[in-house]
């Protein structure tokens, strides 16, 4: 299944791995998890010592992106109130359309837990508060 042109990765390698495989060619796998890629030590300006260690870190996501001819990205989150709202919009306008998976009422807030430990999730899982 190739369907998707974007994944935002907030898990695990396993799920990176996952993730740059579920995507068209051209798509794009944005991680915030990690590894930083080169483009983000460039980027806050780190020594070459520390932007070659970034290289090789990320070496075994890149060289598995470039074969299913993706792209992939590292992003350090930070709060941001503009870029949230902008966010918002594209989700209003259904630019980006957030999988949802399953939904639980705040009172089964103990099993939301337990269904995301158990690794069966295929997209987002909400904790319904009213």
């Amino acid at each position: 299944m190739k369907d998707y042109d974007l994944v935002l990765n907030s898990q695990d390698e396993k799920t990176l791995e996952k993730s740059l495989r579920i995507l068209k060619s051209g798509g794009k796998v944005i991680s915030i998890s990690g590894p930083p890629d080169t483009d983000f030590a460039k980027e806050i300006g780190l020594s070459w010592f520390m932007k070659t260690a970034i290289f090789f870190l990320s070496n075994k996501v890149r060289k598995q992106a470039k074969k299913l001819n993706v792209d992939y990205s590292f992003l350090l989150m930070q709060a941001n109130g503009k870029q949230l709202s902008e966010i918002g919009k594209l989700i209003e306008t259904d630019v980006i359309r957030p999988v949802v998976n399953k939904v639980f009422l705040f009172e089964e807030m103990n099993e939301a837990m337990s269904y995301v430990a158990s690794g069966r999730t295929k997209g987002k899982v909400i904790v319904k508060i009213k």
